[in-house]
């Protein structure tokens, strides 16, 4: 009997080797979640970045905005929640392709952030997160005469 060998590796996503540039890119934004067990899935998100701030976007449908979790600490913006399933009692299930259950992203911001001026925005389950950036990470432009 012959056995065929699975040729590709796998690696758990949090934790593949970064050997591009890219990969080294992004591993600058976003943290690998320390929970890997606890968390079931990871909302997509955006990190953008204007001359004054910086707006981190989440899409987290079908979640109570009472659930979620938003810390900045050290320069991490953390987000954490749950997102309930969707199957009443007595109801059974043959098809299900959302995720449901906990998780938690991580991303470092670059630069100084004003921590007093940090807001949180929740509405048709897009979660817009923006960090204000402090007057020495606000990139000064200078005339020429």
């Amino acid at each position: 009997m012959m056995r065929m060998l699975n040729i590709i590796p796998r690696y758990d996503v949090a934790f593949r080797p970064q050997t591009g540039l890219l990969d080294r890119f992004f591993s600058n934004w976003v943290i690998p979640s320390t929970n890997l067990d606890e968390c079931d899935w990871m909302p997509a998100s955006d990190i953008a970045e204007t001359d004054t701030e910086y707006h981190v976007t989440m899409e987290l449908p079908g979640i109570n905005m009472k659930e979620l979790a938003i810390s900045f600490s050290e320069g991490i913006l953390t987000v954490n929640g749950e997102k309930s399933e969707g199957v009443s009692i007595g109801e059974s299930c043959y098809c299900s392709e959302r995720y449901y259950g906990p998780f938690q992203r991580s991303f470092r911001i670059p630069g100084t952030v004003d921590k007093d001026n940090i807001e949180a925005k929740y509405r048709d389950g897009i979660l817009i997160v923006s960090l204000a950036k402090s007057d020495e990470s606000v990139v000064k432009k200078i005339e020429i005469h």
